[in-house]
């Protein structure tokens, strides 16, 4: 069942193209990961799905329905990049408030707890640090048992141990039959998270498919050697020097390594592996062209959903 979906999909702010012809399907069950530069349209994408900005062009629906219609918006949790919290209330008030407004809330003291707040309910939301109002910000998206939940940029300011925190809690969500739409800038969030990645990069759909099959779309492999000095090789598409290492990204890691026995190069402790999703994620938005430029839309780094129901 498709829970939120976008047709060709397009938004103007005057001159500036924030979305360019966007397809996406949601559907239940699904946890997917919405990666994109700042200013690729991610967050424009989200206001569109939760009827917070309307399409300049296109069609989005939200469980089949318009996403402005309050019907739909109440089986929906939210948590924008920028979220402001009454000062004054307690952070057990500000739950309160908001499970208010649904018939069959998570307990607040439940809710709590699943977000490492627990502790923190009789503190007025004014005296917590950025973190911990980030926590509760994506805390309260929850508390009405939603069908789905779009987060933008939901661990921005967090440490690592809330961060993971918030992970945790995301993925009960999930495994209990939740539905996540995840925009984050950290890639090692998304990889750790999604079982499917869209990649946005100046408005388009640049890729629609698992992490493995993201990495796999580049063609791209790291080798890494511990070497003096390097001739130049084939096929090699950046090099970076590490600790003393040296990393080659390339598209043919056998011809590079037999091109680096040819010449007689003396390296130690050779290593390759698949890209990461940050590599792979680099290499697809670093080819895409801007709207305007003449360019086609990109068609190899395009794949469809998984077509499960």
């Amino acid at each position: 069942m498709i829970l939120a979906r976008a047709e060709a999909v397009s938004r103007r702010y005057g001159d500036v193209i924030a979305l360019d012809r966007v397809d996406l399907e949601v559907r239940a069950g699904e946890l997917v990961g919405l990666l994109g530069p700042n200013g690729a349209g991610k967050s424009t994408l989200l206001n569109l799905l939760v009827g917070l900005r309307r399409p300049t062009a296109g069609r989005v629906e939200l469980f089949g329905g318009d996403p402005r219609d309050p019907a739909s918006r109440q089986r929906i949790g939210v948590t924008p990049q920028e979220t402001g919290l009454p000062g004054t209330l307690r952070v057990g008030e500000v739950v309160d408030f908001v499970a208010a407004h649904h018939p069959d809330p998570v307990p607040r003291g439940e809710l709590l707890d699943r977000f490492g707040l627990g502790e923190l309910a009789r503190r007025q939301t004014g005296g917590l640090s950025g973190g911990q109002r980030r926590r509760l910000a994506v805390a309260i998206a929850f508390v009405g048992r939603p069908r789905l939940v779009l987060l933008d940029e939901p661990t921005t300011g967090l440490d690592v141990a809330a961060r993971h925190t918030l992970w945790e809690a995301i993925r009960a969500f999930h495994d209990d039959g939740g539905t996540v739409l995840l925009s984050s800038h950290y890639l090692e969030e998304v990889e750790a998270l999604a079982r499917r990645v869209v990649v946005i990069g100046h408005g388009r759909v640049l890729a629609d498919d698992t992490v493995s099959a993201i990495r796999g779309i580049v063609g791209v492999r790291r080798v890494s050697l511990v070497a003096d000095e390097l001739p130049a090789l084939p096929g090699v598409v950046r090099t970076e020097r590490v600790d003393g290492r040296t990393h080659l990204l390339t598209t043919d890691a056998d011809e590079l390594v037999r091109a680096l026995v040819t010449a007689g190069v003396t390296f130690t402790d050779l290593e390759v592996r698949p890209t990461s999703l940050e590599e792979a994620f680099l290499a697809i938005t670093a080819t895409d062209a801007a709207p305007g430029s003449g360019a086609d839309r990109p068609t190899t780094a395009v794949a469809g959903p998984p077509a499960t129901a």
